[in-house]
């Protein structure tokens, strides 16, 4: 019988095989290295342009907080300016009650009587001045409270001026309320 001795050709085969597995496995790593490369280069883009627009929202927001400054300072002048009206508007309203008043002062004034300070502050008018006598200022006393414009008037000091005189003078202070009076409507 004769034989055929196969050896040298399995052994070519298998070399063949494993050259042809060395390179598919080289053409698969390549391939996976491109994937890799080109999977990497798409992540990165999107980072970057998420980046981009993260930044773009950054600057928006800043400029939008500018403006939220801006709005607030414009709303607080426009709240001074409204308040300055009200004000303005209250003193054009008051003005001829001013001069009222002061006419009532005027006239509810006896003789023998004088006002050194006169203050007001809201609906209270603080005096004080000058008396011949304890009369006279409960007279001035009486024609106050008499007057449409003022009431409840209250006498928070007198005393005697010591100058040596024998009529003596008095200094007083007193403290009343300003009241309008009602206006009658004619029909």
């Amino acid at each position: 019988m004769t034989t055929i001795n196969l050896l040298p050709w399995r052994e070519t085969l298998r070399e063949e095989r494993k050259q042809e597995f060395f390179v598919s496995l080289g053409v698969v790593v390549a391939i996976a290295a491109v994937m890799l490369f080109l999977v990497d280069r798409y992540f990165n883009s999107e980072v970057n342009g998420q980046q981009r627009v993260n930044d773009y929202l950054s600057e928006q927001i800043t400029v939008l907080d500018a403006e939220i400054v801006e709005i607030r300072d414009l709303q607080a002048q426009r709240t001074a300016l409204t308040e300055r009206m009200a004000v303005i508007q209250d003193l054009q309203g008051t003005r001829p009650i001013i001069v009222r008043l002061f006419d009532e002062l005027v006239k509810t004034l006896p003789t023998g009587v004088y006002y050194n300070t006169v203050s007001r502050n809201d609906n209270r008018i603080q005096m004080s001045g000058i008396a011949e006598s304890n009369n006279k200022v409960s007279e001035l006393m009486r024609a106050l409270e008499a007057s449409d414009w003022f009431a409840n008037a209250s006498l928070q000091q007198i005393n005697a001026q010591e100058d040596g005189d024998a009529d003596g003078t008095y200094l007083f202070q007193l403290e009343l309320t300003v009241t309008a009076p009602v206006l009658e409507v004619e029909e």
